[in-house]
């Protein structure tokens, strides 16, 4: 079976694989995390500050990061900014893995994901 790949593809792979170093610190993979428990509100930064303990210069790094990849959006309240995770660019990385691993190769059965995701919420 030949690989063809699109220009497309291509570019949606580096995409995804850009998003993922993005959450690929333990700091970003937490307000990530953080931010999800706290969807669909989200966060203003002083209460993400408040909650992991991160000096505040290198958590606006960190938010800096995670908004230019698209996985978190920012809005203004008066002097305040406020984070929200971006669930349709999660939803979009998920689908990219999903199409891998349970679909095309059959790695993993759709139903054990639904468990697996289950299972996490306890």
């Amino acid at each position: 079976m030949a690989n063809v790949l699109t220009k497309q593809s291509v570019e949606q792979v580096a995409r995804y694989a850009d998003m993922f170093s993005a959450i690929g610190t333990e700091a970003r993979l937490r307000i990530m995390q953080l931010l999800l428990t706290a969807h669909p509100d989200g966060l203003v930064v002083g209460e993400i500050q408040e909650e992991l303990e991160v000096p505040s210069s290198t958590l606006s790094h960190h938010l800096d990061k995670l908004k230019n990849e698209g996985l978190v959006e920012v809005s203004r309240e008066s002097t305040f900014l406020r984070y929200t995770a971006n669930t349709d660019a999660l939803q979009e990385l998920l689908q990219f893995l999903y199409a891998e691993c349970c679909t095309r190769s059959k790695a993993l059965k759709p139903h054990d994901i639904i468990h697996i995701c289950k299972w996490r919420r306890r």
